[in-house]
């Protein structure tokens, strides 16, 4: 009989605040003015939002789907609950807040998200990618409208140029006003990229207008764009920033030009301004309502500069020309002095004219808790105050408050701070990476050890009980009694710490390399620590009576007592008693493992086989089979018994760091194991049979540490990885079988060389011209093109079927009816038309077009054949019109050149023209009746009272107005 396994899945991770592969932004969303309002960030896969004062995690959304990290993150502009999120496949999502999933999946990249933007309206979408391409998204549609070509690298700032026109005040202006909207509704829109171009292109037209060099020095990495849209920054290496005008009136003025002068310049070079950080600018923010932007690099620093008015700028002119004035009057005396300023002074009025650094004024620096990745500002109405959100790469939040104005002379010698830390979310995370795990012996905590401090956390709530103070950790254990932990760090130290009270009970120089392995010893009254210092040390917890000084008083600690020492010719990289505490594996940077006995501490076995160190290693609960993993991608399990190695294993694609036996023999599982590498995977694997069982992907940095549960039901695994994040796996009810897992990495191995192969002959018919269609094919889109194409066969044959017995029933009534085919029996008896209808459905909207592309043209008559049938039977018009819109645009061609068409096109336009008068009758009879309901409802609903004693004023001649009606709704 084939054995079966219980598989394990993905349940639960935490421990990540913010991941530095995405930008942040700031929300307000329950509009009330006290809170800080809330943080959407990237949390690897998935979209996180934090309630910037609780701390607390507001919203998670995750689709199960998509196991990408999110690269990119937007907000609409128009309505708050909607967010877009670009990941590092090249997908986007759209999420409405209090929706667990995604309501719209968008393809069309070939690789990750660089930059996201929502155009004013709300209603479209931008998108830029490392793959170079710019892609415009119309969301009502759910489809992709086109692609820009045009950059050399990618794509790394967008931003839409849609500039309000100037509308002459007077009685017909709200009709102006509607006009201007509607002639400028495509708009612009203005793209930097690491190719160091800057590129203004109209959407209308669809064709780039104006190309730039935004850098001078290499790349140009961050674009911001005024609110009022007059001007934008670009930033690269250096500290360079370059300052562009926009003549937005020019750009307005053009849509309504059909001759529009070629030498017309929309961006102007205005100059250049340094930062004081010499590293790569990332990110330029404006803020939305204030002079005021922000811009960073990858340092511990974000800098706030501010726009000075013209009434600042003249008056530092002024300043300057004084200066200049009395300079002359010192060197040619008071009499030349007073002429020739004059000519300057006219000169330098115009402030358009003046120098960049007039107009830009460095506000002041914040200094950040780590790297800064990104920022935003935070708009509350009503303070008196900027506030800034930072996130930086070490896995944190912070909200900074800065002054409006610079600090006067008097302020200045006071120790008034520039800024301060208002708000801050870091107690959900480490700082650096988790290097050690350990889980107490019911399961319910979890202890986990990193650079500088250590987290105890509830696996009942995933939130973070206690974090203490330590020095760098590399391996952790608690205690029985789960009441203490012991670590041990790099420096060589073993540091106890009281999880309840958070003390630190003792510290101990216990060795002069560091600390690699701590094992407690199965009767729990010992620890053993190997080290870099190449020696072993046995540990006992004692209770010492200690004197309190000062006193004659004495008071019992917890200390840690030195027992006995094994020395050993290497560096000791892991240790492992066996559950019976008769054998100490110890682990060399040799390469070898050395068995020994634990009470004589003779040596038993030697084993021999690595290729580089063994980096950790178990022994089962039978204490009969021990598996080391090594850097060498091995694991080898060994017999305990004569110390044969059973079977090698390469195992993983890079270094093992860690292996784990399952603590106890349920159901005949003790000899399974897992196995975590540098790799980004989990592998489970059957140690008596030899074989892998199953992969867990999930992670996306190298896998630190893993912990297996000792006693709960189900059994589950936790993981600690590069990526900050913390994951649990738990074992599910549903089996899996060897074969079948191999042949659905086949299968995935497969469909990704197939799409893979389809995009680059894509790439190949599309690479000539700046536009083209926003298409990608996935695995899904061709099973939904094959479905279609077998739709339209089985549909087709029953149309012949029901045309044959229709055309025999004529001649004789009582004709049987045909045998139709299972499927559409099954679906209750539809008929061909319907059911060709329901696949063509299933699809999603931005999916459809992408799969009707899969179709040959060898069936493009059969779909006009049903496209044909919807039109008569007005069955969903609007899906009918966008396939057949789509495919006359594709195939047009080969569809005007063939004479057998025509026919089918000339009875399809006369049915779908009927049709859709029909339905535009339809909506025009809604509509009106709408409005009649409206204005009944406004009868209803509001009432109108005169104030007939009020005296209007006329009869004394008076200018007043006449006060005659209130509405109350």
């Amino acid at each position: 009989m084939v054995k079966s396994y219980l598989k394990y899945e993905h349940s639960k991770s935490f421990g990540l605040v913010t991941s530095s592969t995405s930008n942040i932004v700031w929300t307000q969303q329950n509009r009330s003015s006290t809170g800080a309002g809330q943080a959407v960030v990237a949390a690897n896969e998935e979209l996180v939002c934090w309630d910037i004062k609780t701390g607390d995690v507001v919203e998670r959304w995750r689709d199960e789907k998509c196991s990408a990290q999110v690269t990119a993150i937007a907000e609409s502009k128009i309505n708050e609950d909607l967010f877009a999120a670009g990941y590092e496949d090249g997908s986007i999502r759209l999420w409405r807040s209090k929706d667990p999933s995604p309501f719209v999946t968008f393809n069309g990249h070939r690789s990750a998200i660089t930059t996201l933007a929502f155009d004013r309206s709300g209603v479209r979408l931008a998108s830029g990618s490392r793959d170079t391409n710019v892609i415009i998204w119309d969301l009502v549609a759910e489809v992709g409208q086109f692609k820009l070509r045009g950059h050399k690298d990618q794509v790394t700032g967008l931003q839409f140029v849609e500039p309000q026109q100037d509308v002459a005040e007077g009685e017909d202006s709200q009709a102006m006003v509607l006009d201007g909207d509607d002639a400028s509704s495509e708009g612009f829109l203005l793209t930097t990229g690491k190719d160091a171009l800057i590129k203004l292109w109209d959407l209308g037209s669809r064709h780039c207008i104006e190309t730039h060099i935004a850098q001078t020095n290499g790349e140009c990495w961050a674009l911001g764009v005024s609110p009022d849209y007059s001007s934008c920054i670009t930033a690269g290496n250096a500290g360079e920033m370059k300052v562009w005008v926009l003549d937005a009136t020019s750009l307005v003025a053009s849509r309504q030009q059909v001759d529009v002068p070629t030498n017309i310049q929309y961006l102007r070079d205005r100059g250049t301004l340094f930062r004081n950080g010499k590293d790569r600018a990332t990110e330029v923010v404006f803020h939305p309502r204030r002079d005021f932007f922000a811009v960073h690099g990858s340092e511990k620093s974000v800098e706030i500069w501010r726009i000075r008015n013209e009434a600042e700028i003249k008056k530092s002119l002024a300043r300057k020309r004084k200066r200049r004035r009395e300079k002359l009057a010192q060197k040619k005396g008071e009499a030349n002095g007073d002429v020739q300023p004059d000519g300057e002074e006219e000169q330098d009025e115009d402030v358009s004219s003046a120098d960049i650094t007039e107009a830009f004024a460095q506000h002041l620096i914040i200094r950040t808790g780590g790297k800064v990745k990104s920022v935003d500002w935070a708009d509350i109405h009503g303070k008196k105050l900027l506030q800034l959100l930072v996130s930086t790469t070490n896995n944190q939040l912070e909200m900074y408050n800065m002054p409006l104005k610079e600090k006067s002379k008097k302020t200045k010698q006071d120790d008034v701070p520039d800024y301060e830390r208002a708000l801050s979310i870091e107690i959900p995370g480490h700082r650096a990476d988790i290097r050690s795990l350990a889980l107490s012996s019911d399961d319910k905590w979890l202890a986990s050890a990193s650079n500088g401090s250590l987290k105890i956390w509830s696996m009942l709530t995933q939130k973070c009980g206690k974090t203490l103070e330590c020095g760098y950790a590399l391996c952790c254990a608690f205690l029985p009694g789960d009441r203490l932990v012991v670590i041990g760090t790099k420096s060589g130290e073993i540091e106890l710490f009281e999880v309840a009270t958070g003390t630190l009970l003792d510290s101990v120089t216990a060795h002069e390399g560091a600390i690699w392995s701590l094992q407690i010893h199965p009767d729990g009254r010992s620890i053993v620590s190997g080290s870099a210092d190449k020696s072993a040390k046995f540990w006992n917890v004692k209770v010492v009576q200690e004197e309190v000084l000062g006193t004659t008083r004495t008071t019992s600690r917890l200390k840690l007592s030195h027992a006995r020492t094994l020395k050993v010719s290497d560096d000791i990289l892991s240790l492992k008693f066996s559950p019976d505490a008769r054998l100490l594996a110890v682990a060399l940077l040799d390469s070898t493992v050395k068995v020994f006995f634990v009470d004589s501490l003779k040596l038993y076995l030697n084993l021999y086989g690595h290729k580089l160190p063994v980096l950790d290693m178990d022994i089962s609960y039978d204490s009969k089979l021990i598996v080391t993993c090594s850097a060498d991608k091995n694991i080898r399990i060994w017999g305990l018994d004569f110390g044969d190695c059973h079977k090698a294993l390469l195992a993983h694609q890079d270094s093992i760091l860690q292996v784990k036996f399952l603590p106890n023999n349920r159901e005949g599982n003790g000899h399974h194991f897992f196995s975590a590498s540098k790799d980004r995977t989990i592998k489970y694997w059957d140690g008596d049979k030899f074989e892998q069982i199953q992969r867990l992907d999930g992670h996306h940095g190298e896998i630190w540490a893993l912990a297996i549960s000792q006693s709960s039901e189900p059994p589950f695994i936790v993981s600690a990885s590069h990526d900050k994040s913390i994951r649990v796996w738990e074992e599910t009810d549903e089996q899996i079988f060897l074969e079948e897992e191999r042949e659905k990495e086949i299968e995935e191995l497969y469909e990704s060389t197939l799409t893979k192969s389809l995009e680059q002959d894509l790439d190949g018919d599309e690479e000539n011209g700046e536009i083209g269609a926003a298409t990608k094919q996935t695995s899904e889109t061709l099973n939904h093109g094959e479905r279609i194409q077998e739709a339209l066969e089985l549909g087709m044959a029953d149309l012949h079927v029901m045309k044959e017995w229709e055309e025999a029933k004529a001649l004789n009534p009582n004709t049987a009816p045909p045998q139709r085919d299972t499927m559409f029996l099954a679906h209750g008896g539809i008929s061909a038309e319907e059911y060709v209808m329901k696949i063509l459905q299933r699809p999603a909207a931005s999916a459809l077009n992408d799969a009707l592309l899969v179709l040959p043209f060898a069936s493009v008559p059969m779909l006009f054949t049903f496209l044909n049938l919807f039109a008569q039977r007005l069955m969903n018009m609007p899906l009918t019109c966008r396939i057949l819109f789509f495919l006359l645009k594709t195939h047009h061609r080969q569809i005007v050149g063939s004479r057998t068409m025509r026919a089918t096109l000339d009875g399809l336009r006369a049915n779908l023209r009927a049709a859709l008068r029909r339905q535009k009758d339809e909506m025009g009879y809604n509509v009106a009746a709408l409005k009649i309901a409206g204005l009944q409802i406004q009868e209803k609903g509001v009432r109108e009272y005169v104030d007939e004693n009020w005296d209007d004023g006329t009869a004394d001649g008076q200018n007043v107005k006449k006060r005659t009606f209130v509405h109350v709704s």
